[in-house]
């Protein structure tokens, strides 16, 4: 079978981007344009002659305009299969004529959810009906229909009916079709998203039906270990599509490894709560932060930071939440790192640092999403949670100690919270001058934990004497608070709420510390 000649095309659009020219290209080549409601009067005042639906149908637009193309002279039109004897009998027997391309792109449905205090009522009224049941019938019949959803394949349009007389050729056709089902699978997976949060448009909802598409966007050679397979896909689960290349642009380097990809996902999540802050640098290795600091120059930050630990920097990863500037890179070039992540680079900065062939240089285009939904996947099915994207306010801080903490105190304590926030549990971190001073993860015991910051802050040099210690969870017992007190902390923040808080605090009111709760923890596992 031939590739049919387009004579007759549907349009209706609610994006209207580069329609005007796309139909008066297609009026100009002797197609005729049929359309509804906006579209329709945009093409007629840009001097397109086109009709309304109505003159296909024999029935106007009703009920606001909920239904205009549910109609079986518009999917008889669509789905009729060419050359079957029987459809073209009964075509021609019911008055219907075949529609040759479908342009028609859905109600902004995802776009109006996301507003905020959107009505339960405008997100209804959003959820398109006849655009979705037009595309997937032309797509259905792809062999003779062509289907256009996304403005930018108009000229591949034009272009092969120019070349082909007026025709476009089935590999166009198959694979136009091909985004049709991608579209309306997206689209009702944000609907479903939407409806299962109660009609809240809230996107932290752990509804009953989770959707999740998700896209490879980059090859990795393995995963966390050579023998095991890994790739990295974009996501789509109803609250948009997220992709690496939205938020990174990899200027320089070797491709991302699996192991790349999640500590820079940590790096720029730690960075990110000192957004808009004096100038801050974060170390990461293995996914948690071996030094970080702030100071009033970039250069200051990183050279507190990786006194932290004098070691771990080897290979590691590096965020920056201002320009790098030519100094500290110059302090950065010192040592070997995977990965260093900034929101730009001043002159000279990446001819200097692009020396080093196996060196990553991302540039970060946007922040991380915050209210979005995580993933964990288990041998057994998958865990749903909304991200840990809260952090306590001075305010919201409760002195529970006889001593109140100076200020000073207090600018380490919230310094010492937004850390540990992304430390692996149990945690244990002491801070000084906002700098880290040593860092105890991943324990099985909070004690263990702060016997390993303690010990790390001895290896570089450091003197814990008046620093502030931060732990995720509340100490269950005294003796990780006497730990603390004893390796020079004077203050403590953590969230409370342990059955021996009593005993706890009288531990710190006897060492004369002062202790506040967050009423909040961070695990992190």
């Amino acid at each position: 079978m031939s590739d049919p000649v387009i004579k007759r095309a549907l349009v209706s659009v609610s994006d209207k981007t580069g329609i005007v020219e796309f139909c008066s290209e297609l009026s100009a080549m002797g197609v005729a344009v049929f359309s509804t409601g906006g579209t329709l009067k945009k093409l007629q005042e840009a001097g397109i002659e086109a009709a309304s639906i109505s003159t296909i149908t024999g029935f106007p637009e009703i009920m606001d305009g909920r239904v205009k193309t549910l109609h079986p002279k518009i999917h008889g039109g669509l789905l009729a299969v060419r050359g079957n004897a029987g459809h073209e009998a009964q075509a021609e027997e019911n008055g219907i004529g075949f529609i040759d391309m479908v342009v028609v792109n859905l109600y902004p449905f995802e776009e109006t959810v996301a507003k905020p205090n959107v009505t339960f009522e405008d997100a209804i009224e959003n959820i398109d009906i006849g655009g979705p049941s037009m595309l997937r019938s032309a797509a259905k019949n792809n062999e003779s229909v062509t289907v256009v959803t996304d403005s930018a394949d108009y000229a591949v349009v034009l272009d092969e009916m120019r070349a082909n007389g007026g025709a476009t050729t089935r590999s166009t056709r198959l694979k136009l079709a091909g985004k049709v089902f991608a579209l309306t699978s997206r689209y009702d997976r944000a609907i479903t998203a939407y409806l299962s949060g109660a009609g809240a448009g809230n996107n932290e909802s752990t509804g009953g039906t989770v959707a999740v598409e998700l896209e490879r966007e980059l090859d990795m050679r393995y995963g966390e270990n050579p023998h095991q397979s890994a790739g990295f896909y974009r996501m789509d689960d109803g609250n948009g599509s997220r992709s690496f290349g939205d938020y990174f642009e990899k200027l320089h380097g070797k491709d991302l490894s699996y192991n790349n990809m999640l500590d820079t996902a940590a790096a720029t999540g730690l960075i990110e709560e000192f957004s808009g802050e004096d100038p801050a640098v974060v170390i990461i290795k293995h996914t948690n932060p071996c030094g970080v600091a702030q100071a009033a120059t970039l250069h200051d930050a990183y050279r507190k930071a990786f006194s932290t630990d004098t070691q771990s920097p080897f290979g590691g990863i590096i965020a920056f939440n201002r320009p790098l500037d030519m100094e500290t890179a110059q302090a950065v070039d010192e040592i070997f790192t995977e990965i260093l992540i900034a929101p730009s680079f001043e002159d000279g900065v990446l001819d200097l640092l692009m020396k080093k062939k196996n060196r990553r240089l991302l540039l970060q285009k946007q922040p991380l999403p915050k209210e979005v939904m995580e993933y964990k996947s288990t041998q057994f099915g998958m865990l749903v949670q909304g991200r840990d994207s809260r952090l306590v306010s001075r305010e919201e801080l409760k002195v529970v100690t006889k001593r109140q903490p100076t200020d000073t105190e207090l600018d380490d304590l919230m310094f010492a919270w937004k850390i540990c926030k992304h430390v692996k549990s149990n945690t244990i971190v002491y801070v000084k001058n906002r700098q880290t001073m040593g860092v105890g993860a991943g324990q099985m015991s909070r004690v263990d934990s702060a016997k390993i910051a303690r010990s790390k802050a001895a290896e570089a040099g450091l003197d814990l004497n008046g620093s502030a210690v931060a732990s995720d969870a509340f100490f269950p017992f005294a003796d990780g608070l006497l730990a603390a007190a004893e390796a020079g902390a004077s203050a403590v923040i953590q969230p409370g709420g342990s059955i021996r808080d009593e005993e706890v605090i009288a531990a710190a009111d006897e060492h004369n510390l002062a202790m506040v709760f967050t009423s909040m923890r961070h695990f992190k596992h």
